[in-house]
């Protein structure tokens, strides 16, 4: 979890403490953006490559990473035993 303030414009009332951050928001930014390109095209390969001027072969590439790089967040590797 991470340190975290949060705080009200309006009345400017804050709170801090440790909050887990969205796990999307752990992914690197590419990671990020690319998630954010393939829902908004319905998950239509074919309208990512056109939105983001890429082969077939390298949407599945982005894919691949993008979901490898989600499940090692979602479900870390536990480190090995000694």
């Amino acid at each position: 979890a991470d340190n975290t303030e949060l705080a009200c414009t309006a009345c400017d009332t804050r709170i801090s403490g440790r909050f887990p951050s969205p796990t999307l928001a752990r992914l690197s930014p590419e990671h990020q953006a690319f998630i954010e390109t393939f829902v908004l095209c319905r998950g239509i390969i074919r309208d990512v490559e056109r939105v983001l001027g890429i082969s077939y072969p390298t949407v599945r590439a982005r894919l691949d990473a993008a979901v490898e790089a989600l499940e090692a967040v979602v479900a870390p590797t536990p480190p090995p035993s000694p």
